[in-house]
């Protein structure tokens, strides 16, 4: 959940350099691929029907459109799951999961009603459509269990589903946060049975929650806009609580050291670096739990990169920051990337270069490390990046408005 791949990738495409391939997806979904071994899966929804005619939004800078966030009236829709192979983009299995007919619909420019990434272990490939149910399938794509979490979620201003599961040791964890009741799902990720659910005492919230181990008990740690929660990752009670970070909460919660830091950056930006190892409410404990915290610099929607003890906030108006993970020193403060730079997706650290992918097509680079340097941008025609990009041995993945496109910079499989 730190944002770092584990290999470096191409610097430099354009639409006729160095795209290996592209491939076509069906329906609007902008869920970020995930990878295993040499497969890539990932979901999206196929209206199946055509929508009432809408006046079309604006966007703007960091804009809703003219009529707010909301999306369009919602028509019966299938929810599918593909499987594509890496070295050549080629379709291996498509799945529906299921057709239904959304209750609420998505932010117009930003959501879909796929936007939920799935997870694996190798064996088990688990796909969530949040209201319309969570999937899990073999490898090559058999069903193996359904689960239906018997809730038709109300998002804050119909902003969209999208907060992403965890799967630890045959443990998926799941977060219902939203204008209802919501709650905290842990299912056998073998047999898809309930092993433990938590009712939660929060708003709407997408943030990814942590899996992690601590004095020797594993706890999965989520951030909310009334409180940062731990809970036994095998049992569901709580071990602690401490003062939440403000409204809209989405990036997702990582560890430095013994820190978790946690963030939000909607009207009451917040960015907190919590001590582990506290019991029961530690808002108010002395000393405080909280070692450092910012208001400046924080993101609203894209998850940090936490490298080398470095912390790398990208803001939606395209300001970069950077903080040591340790202190909270700033090294540099919402430096402006190029102008017109518009974002959702969340950055990518690989080799020595974060990649910032943009809503208007651009990817730029920037040196890590203490010292802000933008190495260059580049550019894709007609795209649209809300899913994050990933890379794995050596190619870059970016899915754009109705495409996956693999960047590699070479001809070689990778190892």
């Amino acid at each position: 959940g730190a944002g770092v791949a584990r290999s470096a990738v191409a610097t430099r495409w354009s639409d006729e350099e160095n795209v290996r391939w592209r491939a076509a997806i069906p329906g609007r979904g902008f869920s970020t691929p995930i990878v295993w071994e040499n497969r890539i899966y990932l979901t999206t929804a196929v209206p199946l029907e055509e929508p009432a005619q809408e006046e079309q939004p604006t966007r703007g800078r960091g804009g809703f459109g003219r009529r707010g966030p909301r999306g369009s009236a919602t028509v019966r829709t299938a929810f599918l799951v593909l499987c594509l192979d890496l070295a050549s983009g080629e379709e291996l299995w498509r799945r529906e999961a299921c057709e239904a007919k959304p209750h609420e619909g998505y932010h117009r420019a930003y959501g879909s009603h796929a936007s939920v990434s799935p997870v694996t272990d190798g064996s088990k490939l688990i796909c969530s459509f949040g209201s319309q149910g969570i999937y899990c399938y073999d490898m090559d794509g058999e069903l193996l269990w359904q689960h239906d979490p018997g809730v038709d979620l109300e998002m804050r201003m119909q902003f969209g589903e999208g907060a992403n599961p965890v799967l630890h040791d045959d443990v998926y964890v799941h977060a219902f946060d939203h204008e209802g009741d919501s709650f905290l799902l842990a299912l056998d990720a073998k047999s898809g049975e309930v092993k433990w659910r938590r009712e939660r005492d929060e708003p709407s919230c997408w943030s990814t929650p942590l899996v992690t181990e601590h004095d020797g008990a594993w706890q999965v740690i989520t951030s909310g806009s009334n409180r940062t929660r731990s809970y036994e990752l095998f049992g569901g009670k709580e071990l602690w609580q401490c003062g939440g970070i403000g409204l809209n909460v989405i990036p997702t919660v990582v560890r430095h050291g013994d820190l978790i830091l946690v963030m939000s950056g909607f009207r009451e930006p917040n960015l907190q670096a919590i001590r582990l190892g506290g019991k029961g409410d530690i808002t108010d404990a002395d000393p405080s739990p909280v070692a450092w915290s910012s208001q400046r610099g924080t993101s609203y929607t894209a998850s940090p990169v936490l490298h080398e003890g470095l912390y790398y906030c990208v803001q939606d108006g395209g300001k970069l920051s950077c903080f040591d993970a340790t202190s909270g020193k700033p090294f540099y403060l919402e430096e402006r990337l190029p102008r017109g730079t518009d974002l959702k997706a969340s950055p990518l650290a690989a080799g020595e270069v974060l990649y910032v992918a943009t809503e208007e097509g651009d990817v730029h680079m920037i040196a890590l490390g203490e010292k802000y340097k933008l190495l260059g941008t580049n550019s894709l025609t007609d795209q649209f990046f809300i899913a994050s990009p990933i890379a794995v041995r050596g190619n870059l993945l970016l899915r754009g408005r109705s495409d996956l496109f693999c960047i590699r910079e070479d001809d070689s499989d990778g190892d």
